[in-house]
C-alpha cells in the first residue's frame, strides 16, 4: 500500500511541476524524486565547503523557476522550484597547494516544491543519489528534519544566492 501511495504522489508530482519523478528504481525512496533532466546545464546559485568529517565542494544550481525566485526574493519558493546540489570530496591542488579541487563525486541531492503533493514536509520532496542511484531510505529521512530544524524561516532551503 505504501508504494501505491508513493507511485501516485509521484506521479502527481510530475504533472505539476514538470520535473522527472516517478516510482521507478531509480526514484529516490519516500518521496518519488528523480534526477531532472539536463540538471547539469542549469544556473549556478552558489558554491558551499563542507567541514570535516565530510570535506566536500559543493555547488548548487537551479531550475529556471529557482532562478527567477531568488533573483525577485521570493519566499516561499514557487512550486516547480528544483534545487540541485552537487558534492564531490574535497582535494588539495598539486599545482597550488592553498587551492582546493574536486575530488570524487560524492553525492547528487535534489529538492523538488510542490506544496500539495510534499506538504508534510515543507512543501519539498528530497532526492539523494550516489553514482545516479538513489540512496536507502535511512539517508531521505534525514532530509527534512535537518532543513525543519535549521532554515525553516527561509522555506526550509540553506542556499542563498551567490550573486
Amino acid at each position: 500500500m505504501r508504494l501505491t501511495f508513493l507511485a501516485a504522489v509521484a506521479s502527481a508530482a510530475l504533472a505539476t511541476t514538470g520535473v522527472a519523478l516517478g516510482d521507478s528504481s531509480d526514484a529516490s525512496p519516500i518521496y518519488g524524486v528523480k534526477l531532472p533532466e539536463g540538471y547539469r546545464q542549469w544556473q549556478f546559485i552558489a558554491p558551499a565547503v563542507e567541514a570535516p568529517p565530510l570535506d566536500e565542494l559543493r555547488v548548487v544550481v537551479g531550475n529556471d523557476k529557482a532562478i527567477k525566485a531568488y533573483q525577485a526574493k521570493t519566499l516561499p519558493f514557487p512550486d516547480g522550484t528544483v534545487l540541485v546540489k552537487l558534492a564531490w570530496k574535497r582535494v588539495q591542488s598539486t599545482e597550488f597547494e592553498p587551492a582546493s579541487i574536486p575530488g570524487a563525486a560524492t553525492t547528487v541531492q535534489v529538492m523538488v516544491k510542490d506544496s500539495k503533493k510534499y506538504a508534510a514536509t515543507g512543501g519539498w520532496g528530497f532526492g539523494r543519489f550516489i553514482n545516479g542511484k538513489p540512496a536507502d531510505e535511512a539517508q531521505h529521512q534525514t532530509c527534512f528534519a535537518c532543513h525543519q530544524a535549521r532554515v525553516q524561516n527561509h522555506d526550509y532551503v540553506f542556499t542563498r544566492l551567490a550573486f
